[in-house]
């Protein structure tokens, strides 16, 4: 009998990743052997989601799945992602694990970016969400009983009052130019309770604050655009 391949999860604390996991797992094709998260090195927190270390070492324990964590100092410089990111797959890779899952769902340039950091490691990129209709995912994921609330948004898009639980009404609220997923990073969530869960997360809600991030995108002719954006944060802390 042959062996099934082993493969970690790609894990933001947020629907995507764990929806990413539930069809990963539904389909039994792998061997999910983690969950793997960038932190920051200061804050302890998720990138643009602003949750707690804390808090997904929870969603870790009741998925009943080891988290792997890589620590990043906030920077504008890529390349120290980048290198990050290779040393873990090359980790991995001497691991015996086959491939990363990622939530990710529509974004080709992103999809190439994750797939030109495996490659040279010989690792493979697994899309289980990719290229489905964002409005029906989410409606399905509420569907199953996952339980998710907003813990950052776009000023741009979203009031601080928008910062609550996700659900269908939250769907049908949405700003036209919102894609229902917030694929474009127009908003990002964390996931307390669902299918996956052995027991419900329990967390209160603390201060909501905004902040605004300067970065840099880089554009197919390869020049590194200078732009900055503003998101509310809900503060989630760990019961």
């Amino acid at each position: 009998m042959t062996s099934k391949r082993k493969v970690t999860i790609s894990w933001s604390g947020g629907k995507d990743s764990a929806f990413a996991l539930y069809k990963i797992l539904a389909a039994g094709e792998y061997d999910v052997v983690s969950l793997h998260t960038v932190f920051d090195q200061a804050s302890k927190r998720v990138g643009l989601h602003g949750v707690r270390e804390s808090l997904i070492d929870e969603q870790a324990a009741q998925v009943g799945l080891p988290l792997r964590k890589i620590y990043l100092n906030a920077s504008l410089d890529h390349s120290l992602y980048e290198s990050a990111m290779r040393n873990f797959y090359g980790t991995c890779r001497n691991e015996g694990i086959d491939g990363v899952v990622f939530g990710d769902i529509f974004l080709e340039d992103l999809k190439d970016f994750r797939s030109a950091l495996l490659k040279p490691h010989e690792l493979v990129g697994i899309f289980p969400l990719w290229k489905a209709d964002t409005k029906k995912l989410l409606k399905e994921f509420i569907d199953l009983g996952f339980k998710t609330t907003l813990c950052s948004a776009d000023a741009k898009f979203f009031s601080q009052s928008t910062l609550g639980v996700m659900n269908c009404e939250f769907l049908e609220q949405l700003p036209p130019m919102v894609d229902p997923c917030g694929e474009n990073g127009e908003f990002h969530t964390f996931v307390f309770d669902g299918p996956l869960f052995k027991e419900a997360i329990s967390f209160s809600k603390g201060e909501i604050v905004k902040k605004t991030y300067h970065y840099q995108k880089k554009e197919s002719s390869g020049e590194l655009v200078p732009l900055e954006s503003s998101f509310w944060f809900q503060d989630l802390l760990h019961a």
